[in-house]
């Protein structure tokens, strides 16, 4: 049906049998466990009909993606791993055994939480509002502590060798990133019963902004920080140059999604305003952004073996 907005400037949705508010196809449509809608929907911008097509696409492809990066991600920290117990003395810094078998152990962790996922894509999510939270806090914790490590192996020698000081700073490091994910599951809950989102607050609640800054600090700011120390510090440079450099790799895969995550809270509080093309082309950027840096899963151990080989 056609449809005038009441005020020239604000659009609204025409509704349909299915429809939403822009909020809601911004916010959980663009989420990467949400499969809960799946029709076009249509806004009248100036009369002009706007459609979303992220959600079909993502319901066929992320299953599929989701068990394809599972698998591979087994296959290689598991080959990872024999690597490390078979040849300990081969692993020097900066790829040392210490900071590679964390590494090893992050990614298993978040590969771990794949199945669920696509599951949840697949036939929706039927395990209640606990264990999603328990899933975003542990996809996160992963994700963080995966962060912090590889800055911790690029700024220094503290990965040598496996003594009492690494160690402890093994457990702090640990520690703090799961206290940095505390916030994802807070913020995270189910949708319309059976999808588990990774926002279910509005986009201003304080939760979800202290989320949002822990992302985009160690995901965007911690890579642009590094960078520029080691262009700047001629030792930070050199242990780029001895290898290190590789295992960046992580950071890389996931720059983007952190982009994406400030692209959406611009638009979502209302400092950018939403168009058609915004409108129809966010949520498969975004999407595509996520997914770029669950790859990490698959080739971040792949990467960690062809240097050891080379």
């Amino acid at each position: 049906p056609d449809a005038r907005p009441p005020h020239p400037q604000t659009p609204r949705i025409l509704e349909t049998q299915d429809s939403m508010d822009l909020e809601e196809i911004m916010g959980d449509i663009s989420s990467f466990y949400d499969d809960s809608y799946n029709n076009d929907t249509f806004l009248d911008y100036d009369a002009t009909p706007c459609h979303n097509r992220f959600c079909p696409l993502f319901q066929r492809v992320a299953p599929p993606f989701l068990a394809a990066t599972c698998a591979a991600a087994a296959l290689g920290t598991g080959a990872l791993l024999v690597a490390l117990t078979k040849r300990p003395q081969a692993w020097r810094w900066p790829r040392s055994r210490a900071l590679v078998a964390q590494l090893a152990l992050g990614t298993a962790l978040f590969a771990a939480l794949l199945p669920a996922l696509a599951t949840g894509v697949a036939r929706g999510w039927h395990l209640g509002t606990g264990p999603c939270r328990l899933t975003h806090l542990l996809w996160h914790w992963s994700l963080f502590s995966q962060a912090l490590l590889v800055a911790s192996g690029s700024c220094g020698t503290a990965w040598a060798r496996w003594d009492p000081r690494s160690r402890r700073l093994a457990v702090a490091l640990w520690a703090v990133a799961l206290l940095l994910a505390t916030p994802a599951a807070l913020v995270s809950g189910v949708e319309a019963g059976t999808s588990c989102v990774r926002r279910s607050v509005a986009i201003l609640a304080p939760a979800y902004l202290l989320h949002l800054s822990l992302c985009l600090c160690l995901l965007l700011l911690l890579p642009a920080g590094l960078l520029l120390a080691a262009l700047a510090v001629p030792r930070l440079r050199a242990i780029w140059a001895a290898g290190a450099g590789l295992i960046w790799l992580f950071l890389g895969l996931w720059g983007p999604y952190g982009a994406g995550l400030a692209g959406e809270f611009l638009l979502q509080a209302g400092l950018l305003e939403p168009t058609c093309g915004s409108f129809e082309h966010f949520d498969l950027a975004l999407g595509l952004s996520q997914g770029l840096g669950v790859l990490h899963c698959g080739l971040g151990p792949l990467a960690l073996l062809l240097a050891w080989r080379c």
